[in-house]
């Protein structure tokens, strides 16, 4: 029997400590750890390596396999112990037993403080992310559904990618995204819930799904406010912000939160939706916040039969939104049935069906995203006095 253990170089073979080895049954247990430690925690989003989760890879007779892990919640995430499982396989294992079991206190916190080191401050260690608030001026226009497939096609693109749903009474990510499950809590940040390669944020992490989410004005606010200071993001590229519709407290509190947002504006090409949606083209003008673009959802219903678009909703309503904005037309999102099947399924468009009609259209609009470019009127600038020379 080998064992490899967590700490040290050597196997117990037979009872005496020697070198590592294969197996007689050609199972080397070096080889296995190092597949389980590649494996990725779904809810740190790092390799259980890096987390010094792995306590114990045992190889037993027959290439039989068991791992002892130590995770960061009470319940090991079912997919964890699945990707476990066929890593092991994988590295040569005929069957593996996966053992998992909370951390001690005491291990999680010096995971945080491990975590905590890892990840630069605020505005160091690189440039800050550029940050999208992804707005429209009334409900029902596939404002989340548009933001979630922009964060995918980000990610998949090989980019750093969040997302906070600060759309609190009517969040979507959570069922977007196929995920349910609650924000780990390491020291004083929480762990963003990570899923197809995005780290998220929403208050649907925190409720059941048929509970009504009822907050005033403060509480809403110090939601988000929790979102953008109290998660542990770590190094990204790109944020992306889910606001709710029309002009209200939530928008006002991103705006506020985060000052470096450019508004994305998701509008329909129907009159009625363009009309409303300048509201949110003007608050935001007024804010001092710069527009990063119109994108006209919906902009044509594509049959699965034959392929053609017939223009439900109208046309051109994208088109003037951005002429009167000021601002460019980024794109125009046809509504399908790979659209519609991907958001009940839980999987965005652009990973389900890459190849429908929406998910060409969004992935191409996240490859030409541009950059946000906040003025600098009226901002505080950062001033170094230096000495005379001599």
């Amino acid at each position: 029997m080998t064992v490899f253990r967590a700490k040290g170089t050597f196997a117990r073979v037979d009872g005496r400590r020697a070198p590592f080895a294969s197996t007689p049954a050609g199972v080397d247990a070096q080889a296995v750890r190092a597949a389980v430690e590649a494996v990725r925690d779904p809810d740190l989003g790092r390799p259980l390596g890096e987390l010094d989760a792995v306590d114990e890879v045992e190889v037993r007779r027959g290439g039989r396999v068991r791992v002892r892990l130590s995770t960061s919640t009470s319940d090991a995430p079912p997919e964890l112990v699945a990707a476990v499982r066929a890593a092991a396989e994988a590295a040569g294992a005929s069957r593996v037993k996966v053992e998992a079991t909370p951390m001690t206190p005491r291990r999680r916190a010096e995971l945080a403080e491990r975590l905590a080191a890892g990840a630069p401050p605020r505005g160091v260690g690189g440039p800050a992310p550029r940050v999208y608030a992804v707005a429209s001026g009334k409900g029902g226009v596939g404002k989340s559904t548009v933001t979630a497939n922009l964060a995918t096609a980000l990610a998949a693109s090989g980019q750093r990618v969040g997302l906070i749903d600060a759309d609190v009474w009517g969040y979507s990510v959570p069922q977007l995204f196929g995920v349910r499950r609650q924000p780990v809590v390491l020291g004083e940040k929480m762990q963003p819930v990570r899923a197809h390669g995005v780290a998220l944020m929403s208050t649907g992490f925190f409720v059941d799904e048929d509970d009504p989410v009822v907050w005033r004005g403060p509480m809403l606010h110090k939601a988000l406010q929790q979102f953008v200071t109290d998660v542990a993001w770590g190094p990204l590229d790109v944020l992306l912000v889910d606001l709710p519709p029309g002009t209200g407290d939530a928008t006002l509190s991103v705006l506020e939160l985060l000052p470096d947002a450019a508004l994305l504006a998701v509008t329909t090409p129907q009159a009625a939706a363009r009309v409303v949606a300048r509201r949110v083209v003007r608050m935001a003008t007024e804010s001092g916040a710069p527009l990063a673009g119109v994108v006209e959802n919906m902009a044509g219903t594509v049959c699965a039969s034959c392929g053609g678009t017939t223009a439900v909703f109208g046309s051109g309503g994208g088109e003037l939104l951005a002429d009167e904005a000021g601002t460019a037309l980024l794109g125009r999102v046809p509504l399908d049935v790979p659209l519609r099947e991907a958001g009940d399924r839980g999987v965005p468009v652009v990973l389900d069906a890459p190849d429908a009609a929406s998910a060409r259209e969004l992935t191409r609009l996240a490859a030409t995203l541009p950059a946000p470019r906040r003025s600098l009127v009226g901002r505080a600038l950062p001033l170094t006095v230096c000495a005379p020379r001599p």
